[in-house]
């Protein structure tokens, strides 16, 4: 108890410190900002999962060609469920002497549970709805124009007269973002009555339910452990994720990477702090060593200072933590307004207690070596400590940053790649800095005099000035990373999906009709066209082994290859693929050649060399694996995981599958376009892109969100840099002041010293931020085409060495205006 008295009165005493104050500022913004990060975090992961439930149109479902038994209603009732039942298949639609093939659904008057149904009026005005009522039915804008309808109007579906009597804008889909006929929505009810959903039929049936988590978790378990109708399949928002897999990939690790780098910003900062803190108390120490006190009290009193100011301030970054997570979580339900608005308090907790943990990790090592000082040090400051050449317990801050780094990552790869990166700036700065002052004290002796003063304090420093320049390497290179590279990442990944993307397939091309459909297509304005051919058939054998007798490791490989497969060839490689093992096909290969996706050589476990046999039609084909390719799904390009050598596959019974551009508000000409090449199937992905692209600027938002706490991590970074070296700084000034030095001349000292200091952080960090971006672009974010920003970088760089020069100066300003017999008294 006498050691805590102890410990508060000495931080009591202390409290007007600047490092003690530094010391607990880095601690408050390192919980603020991992609270206020990890809320945002948890906000925008809810967000995406409820983005992904407003495909599906509920939190789960589950879907067959076959009613549902009824035990699956039954159970989502016991747990409290809501729910809709909906039907889709395909008919034909007639009015004015027209007809169309419609993908129609037919939903209940609950539908839908998640999302919104946006609906349009015969006056162009758009509103929110349900399900139509008996009687009514909506129809998007392609349905219209092909039947020249308008709201309002009747049209024969299924042997009934429905009313049109909405446009339907935007609906939730099942998780099916591709729309391969023009949509319309019935009522349940009508479609039973008119015998659509009778034996024979080709609806599939789907059973959609909402409600809280834990319930819908409830039932999901249920039906996983329930034997499931023949055919039917599990509805989850998880499913449609993976349909976007790519983009919600990338958007977690724009998350995970800023709060990162704000973490250690924070660390980098406590560490700072915590030496120069250290080296202040050193006299005190050896005072206490001299009267008698042992060595474990000494280490009881620091350590007592430490935790008497970690709690109040981990209590006010909490606080505060809580407070702006509240405005964060409110601030954020602009991006994802469906997600409920319940303040999640785990994150915060969790961030202090991260918060203290790296308050630990990054002082406990100068305080437990502050109580080694021995007592002859209060009469010879030279005596402090015993040397070590290696100190494990400098070991524990990188420990505890790379548990840091590794508990917010979630992820090896990026978790490696941070530690990597920020490890060499900090190697590359302490290389430079001791290259500089190896040069310095060559240089120094016939330099301007002012030079020749800042060159000196560096050399005379140079344990402070190795930590300075790391110190400030490293704070700058996380603050470039998020300021410019993170953005300039964003800038990539909205790049991949330019607004000229193709946003419609075709399928079911013929040969002979290429030549027209390219003509026609250019007419109404399509462009960016991309043709491949099109094989449909089925694997038959592996090696000359029948697939059938072959036990797979991987449970996927059965059920591809017991369904159909769609095969392709190309005399080059197509964009967005990169051969990665073996080599592309010849011209006139002697022998089948075939190149699979990674996807196919990890589910059947290929390699170079082995022979796939594939049936095609009335024939057969026997090819030899050639290469390995990489995919990139995201490119919206046709693509296929087999693509054969157009040498023997040229003869295989095919159609054409083209991609093309088309801007939006060509509905008339399209449906001509429809009617003019009948067997076509259009497929519209503008969903998809728009899904996408609304995801990138999602993530961009919450960037820029946690980019200001950042800015405040960097802030702290620097001046707990640039306050390391503070007395020492005072002492040569009075000394030098005294002997006769001019005003002028210390600030042209100063300026020099801060410049070159600032020079090596800012050039060390911009190769440190250009190099981690363009390792984070390919291993992490697979953005190919990325490069760093290098003139920002580089103006980044000069600034970086001006802004320290200036808080340099701004510090020694009172030095230098102060009295020399002032300044000798408080040495």
């Amino acid at each position: 108890m006498k050691l805590l008295l102890l410990a508060l009165r000495s931080l009591r005493r202390e409290w007007h410190l600047p490092e003690l104050r530094t010391l607990a500022a880095s601690l408050v913004l390192a919980v603020v900002a991992l609270g206020v990060v990890a809320t945002l975090a948890v906000r925008i992961e809810r967000g995406m999962l409820a983005s992904a439930a407003e495909l599906i149109g509920g939190d789960i479902g589950i879907e067959s060609p076959q009613t549902l038994p009824d035990t699956f209603a039954t159970e989502a009732s016991r747990h409290g469920l809501s729910m809709t039942n909906t039907a889709s298949f395909p008919s034909v639609a007639f009015a004015h002497q027209q007809t169309q093939l419609l993908d129609v659904q037919a939903s209940d008057q609950h539908y839908p549970l998640r999302g919104t149904l946006e609906l349009g009026d015969a006056a162009g005005h758009s509103r929110n709805g349900h399900a139509p009522a008996t009687g009514e039915i909506y129809l998007d804008h392609r349905a219209l124009v092909a039947l020249n309808l308008k709201v309002g109007q009747q049209l024969q579906l299924g042997g009934r007269e429905l009313t049109i009597a909405a446009e339907l804008l935007r609906q939730p889909d099942g998780g099916e973002l591709l729309a391969l006929a023009p949509r319309a929505l019935m009522n349940l009810a009508d479609a039973e009555q008119a015998g659509l959903l009778g034996v024979g039929s080709r609806a599939h049936h789907r059973l959609l339910l909402a409600g809280e988590p834990a319930a819908v978790q409830g039932w999901r378990d249920w039906a996983q452990s329930t034997a499931l109708p023949q055919g039917a399949e599990l509805i989850t928002p998880e499913q449609t994720q993976e349909r976007m897999r790519t983009a919600f990939d990338r958007a977690g690790a724009f998350l995970r990477l800023t709060a990162l780098l704000s973490a250690l910003l924070a660390g980098v900062a406590i560490a700072l702090s915590a030496q120069r803190y250290a080296r202040r108390k050193t006299a005190e120490v050896a005072l206490l060593r001299a009267l008698g006190t042992s060595r474990r009290r000494v280490l009881g009193l620091l350590l007592g200072t430490l935790g008497a100011l970690a709690l109040p301030a981990t209590a006010l970054g909490l606080l505060l933590a809580l407070g702006l997570s509240q405005l964060a979580w409110l601030l954020a339900s602009q991006l994802f307004s469906s997600v409920p608005t319940v303040l999640p308090l785990a994150p915060s907790f969790a961030a202090g207690a991260m918060g203290i943990a790296v308050l630990i990790g990054f002082a406990l090592p100068p305080l437990v070596r502050l109580a080694e000082v021995p007592p002859v040090a209060v009469f010879r400051q030279s005596v402090t400590r015993r040397a070590r050449r290696f100190d494990a317990l400098y070991l524990i801050p990188v420990l505890v940053a790379l548990a840091l780094i590794w508990s917010q990552s979630h992820s090896l790869k990026l978790a490696g790649i941070l530690a990597i990166s920020l490890s060499g700036v900090a190697a590359v700065a302490a290389l430079l800095a001791a290259l500089l002052l190896w040069v310095a004290r060559r240089v120094a002796p016939g330099a301007h005099p002012a030079l020749r003063l800042g060159l000196a304090a560096l050399a005379r420093r140079r344990t402070l000035s190795l930590i300075q320049a790391t110190a400030l390497s490293l704070g700058l290179c996380a603050l470039l990373l998020l300021a410019v590279v993170a953005p300039a990442l964003l800038q990539g990944w909205r790049q991949e999906l330019p607004p000229d993307t193709p946003n419609w397939f075709a399928l079911n091309l013929q040969g002979d009709q290429r030549a027209g459909f390219e003509k026609a297509l250019a007419g109404i304005g399509g462009g960016k066209l991309n043709m491949m051919p099109l094989a449909v058939g089925k694997l038959t054998a592996i090696n000359g082994k029948p697939v059938n007798t072959i036990t797979f490791a991987d449970e996927r490989a059965k059920d591809s290859a017991d369904r159909q497969l769609r095969l392709s060839w190309a005399s080059a490689l197509p964009p967005s693929n990169e051969v990665i093992a073996g080599q592309w096909q010849e011209a006139h290969p002697p022998q089948a050649e075939v190149s699979i996706d990674t996807m196919w050589r990890d589910m059947f476990a290929l390699k170079i060399g082995d022979t796939l046999s594939f049936n095609v039609g009335e024939g057969s084909i026997d090819a030899r694996i050639s290469s390995i390719r990489k995919v990139d799904w995201s490119s919206f390009r046709v693509n296929f995981f087999l693509l054969l050598d157009p040498d023997h596959a040229g003869n295989l019974p095919h159609t054409w599958l083209a991609s093309f551009y088309l801007p939006r508000g060509h509905a008339t000409q399209l449906a001509q376009l429809s009617r003019d090449y009948s067997n076509l199937s259009l497929i519209d992905v503008d969903s998809l892109l728009d899904r996408v692209r609304e995801i990138v600027d999602r993530v961009g938002n919450a960037v820029r969100w946690i980019l200001g706490f950042s800015l405040l991590a960097g802030a702290l970074v620097l001046a707990a840099a640039l306050a390391a070296s503070a007395a020492e700084r005072r002492h040569e000034a009075a000394l030098l002041r005294t002997l006769g030095a001019r005003r002028n001349q210390l600030r042209v000292a100063a300026a020099c010293e801060f410049a070159l200091l600032g020079l090596i952080a800012g050039i060390t960090a911009a190769l440190g931020a250009a190099g981690a971006g363009l390792w984070l672009s390919h291993a992490v974010f697979h953005i190919d085409d990325f490069v760093p920003p290098l003139w920002p970088l580089a103006l980044a760089a000069l600034g970086a060495a001006f802004v320290v020069m200036l808080l340099g100066l701004a510090g020694t300003r009172k030095v230098t205006r102060t009295p020399p017999m002032r300044l000798l008294r408080d040495v």
